[in-house]
């Protein structure tokens, strides 16, 4: 192994993909594979252990898919990225506008060739994570805006070491305190992640999640009960206990969508 080698990582649900792109790496002198993840959850472990140099990251993995991955990396281990895809017209401008290798598949070796070239060019600046992050914020963006969009139905969240998967049936309730987001479960159970409070509720069943004030949001089915307050306001008890002050503006909103018959 010399300096120049890549130490690179593959992460993909589907076994056939994963098996030729990791044959297509193998016979690359300047790569050593250092594994490979069938799941993100597996990748972001992957990932904080061995510290690769680039991962080749599937965007549409189930559960956790490749953006997913990135975010719950620590920012400190965040290598080199190129996404795969079969969705051309889903990802490609984006990645495009970011400046983000990404690689289609099926995989050809031309197209591997380059990304591993910039991905060398890259690893000789000193900025090079900085400038990553930066990178797959603007692609997270731009697929966020021309993607067509699916509501969540779980939630990644970082415990220590693991992650879990949280449905987002069971949550009771989403406050934001700066820029964290404390989840309360219909359980009482407690989870905390960094997200914008509108970019989740934009992926949240606007059906099933309501606005209660500028920083919280109720699941419907947790609401127990709405008390009238002096204002023409409310105040929501949730089925786990917890008390959400309603403000003035969304009071309308509440009385239109849980009042009506």
């Amino acid at each position: 192994m010399t300096a120049a080698t890549l130490r690179v990582i593959i992460a993909d649900d589907e076994r056939p993909a994963r098996r030729f792109l990791a044959d297509l790496l193998r016979q690359c002198r300047d790569v050593e594979l250092l594994g490979e993840a069938s799941t993100g959850t597996e990748a972001v472990e992957i990932i904080e252990r061995l510290h690769p140099d680039l991962a080749f990251l599937d965007l549409q993995m189930p559960e956790l898919d490749g953006l997913g991955v990135v975010k719950l990396v620590r920012k400190n281990r965040l290598p080199l990225v190129a996404f795969v895809t079969a969705y051309e017209e889903f990802a490609v401008r984006a990645f495009e506008l970011a400046a983000i290798d990404y690689l289609l598949k099926p995989v050809e070796p031309i197209q591997l060739r380059r990304t591993l070239m910039r991905a060398h060019e890259r690893l000789e600046s000193a900025d090079f994570r900085v400038d990553e992050a930066m990178r797959l914020q603007r692609v997270a963006d731009a697929l966020d805006a021309s993607s067509p969009k699916e509501f969540l139905r779980r939630i990644p969240v970082r415990k220590r070491d693991e992650i879990v998967l949280v449905s987002v049936a069971t949550i009771c309730s989403v406050v934001a305190d700066g820029e964290l987001l404390h989840l309360t479960l219909l359980s009482g159970e407690q989870h905390t992640v960094t997200y914008r409070l509108k970019d989740l509720e934009a992926r949240l069943d606007p059906a099933q999640f309501v606005r209660l004030s500028r920083g919280a949001l109720a699941n419907v089915d947790g609401i127990k009960r709405v008390s009238s307050m002096p204002g023409g306001t409310y105040s929501v008890l949730l089925v786990n206990g917890q008390e959400i002050d309603v403000s003035r503006i969304r009071a309308r909103v509440l009385r239109d969508q849980l009042f009506r018959l």
